[in-house]
C-alpha cells in the first residue's frame, strides 16, 4: 500500500509534535517528553515505511519491519536503520509505564531529566533523518 499524502501527513505532524516536546521539557514534566518522543518516532517511522510501499503493522514498535525491510527503504536510512529500530524498541517499552504508571510506580517520580533528554534526542534523530527522504524525496535520489 502507497499513499505518498498519508504518509507524508504522519512526517509533517511529528515534525509539529516536536515542538510540544520543548513545551513538556520546559515544564519538567519528564514522563510525558517520554511518550510524547516515542508517539513522534512511531508516527515518523510508519510514514517512512508507508513512503516506501510497506503497510505498517497497528503495533507501536516498527523495529523489526524496519530491519525485515532495510532494503526497501532509502540508502541513507538503511545505513541508519538499527539505530531508528533501537531507538523505536527502546521508547516502546516505556510507552504505557510513562503515560499511566503502575500501582508502584508514579511516572512524574520514576523519570528523570536524563530520560527525557534521551528521549526527545531519539524523537529529533529519527525525524531529521526520515523527514527529508518523505518530504521531498527529489532530495535524497542518489542518496
Amino acid at each position: 500500500m502507497r499513499n505518498p499524502g498519508l504518509a507524508r501527513d504522519y512526517l509533517r505532524r511529528a515534525k509539529i509534535r516536536l515542538a510540544a516536546l520543548d513545551v513538556l521539557f520546559e515544564g519538567e514534566s519528564w514522563a510525558d517528553v517520554v511518550r510524547e518522543s516515542q508517539e513522534i518516532v512511531e508516527l515518523a517511522l510508519k510514514g517512512l515505511l508507508r513512503f516506501c510501499g510497506i503497510d505498517p503493522p497497528r503495533v507501536h514498535d516498527v523495529s523489526e519491519v524496519l530491519l525485515a525491510e532495510r532494503e526497501r527503504l532509502p540508502a541513507r536510512i538503511e545505513r541508519e536503520v538499527e539505530t531508528l529500530a533501537e531507538w523505536s524498541r527502546h521508547l516502546r517499552r516505556d510507552r504505557e509505564l510513562a503515560f499511566y504508571g503502575a500501582e508502584d510506580l508514579t511516572p512524574s517520580g520514576f523519570y528523570s531529566r536524563e530520560d527525557a533528554v534521551q528521549a526527545r534526542a531519539s524523537a529529533r534523530g529519527t525525524v531529521e533523518l526520515v523527514y527529508p527522504h518523505v518530504m521531498d524525496p527529489a532530495d535524497s535520489a542518489g542518496d
